[in-house]
C-alpha cells in the first residue's frame, strides 16, 4: 500500500509544473493572472462534481460543515494565492525554477508544522538530518535559479 501512496504523491507533484504552466498559457491568452485563476478554479470545481456524481461521493451535511474549525474553509484561499503566484512566476522562473522554490517552500513550511503539530499533522521534531536534507534542497533551488 505504502509503495503506492509515495507513486500517487510522485504523480501529483509531476502535474505540478504542468498545472503551472497551463495556467500560465491561459494568462496569456486571458490577459491576466487572477482571470486565469478563476478560470482554472471554475473549471476544477466542476471537474470535482462531475466525479463525486459519477463516482456516487457522499455528500456532506450541514452539521458536518459546520463542525469543521473556522481554519478549515482556508484551503481554498491558500490554493488560490497559489495558484494565481504560479501563473505570474511560471514564464519568469521557468518550471524548473519556479518547482524548485516551491518545493523548497513546501519543506521549509513543512518541517515547521511537523514540529509544531500544527492542524493536527503528528508531532515529528526537527533534527539535523531533516534540516541538512532541507538546506540541502535550498542550495539546489539557488542553483537551479543561478545556472
Amino acid at each position: 500500500m505504502r509503495p503506492l501512496i509515495m507513486l500517487t504523491a510522485l504523480v501529483a507533484g509531476a502535474l505540478m509544473p504542468l498545472q503551472a504552466g497551463v495556467n500560465a498559457r491561459l494568462r496569456v491568452h486571458l490577459g491576466d493572472a487572477l482571470s486565469a485563476s478563476l478560470v482554472s478554479f471554475c473549471v476544477g470545481t466542476v471537474a470535482l462534481f462531475v466525479f463525486m456524481v459519477v463516482t456516487r461521493a457522499p455528500w456532506p451535511g450541514a452539521a458536518a460543515a459546520a463542525s469543521a474549525p473556522w481554519w478549515s474553509w482556508l484551503g481554498g484561499t491558500l490554493g488560490a494565492f497559489f495558484v494565481a503566484v504560479t501563473v505570474l512566476l511560471a514564464f519568469k522562473l521557468g518550471a524548473t525554477g519556479l518547482m524548485a522554490w516551491i518545493i523548497a517552500g513546501q519543506l521549509v513550511a513543512s518541517l515547521l508544522l511537523d514540529h509544531y503539530g500544527v492542524i493536527g499533522f503528528p508531532v515529528r521534531e526537527v533534527t539535523w538530518q531533516r534540516l541538512a536534507g532541507v538546506g540541502l534542497l535550498l542550495c539546489g533551488a539557488l542553483l537551479v535559479n543561478e545556472y
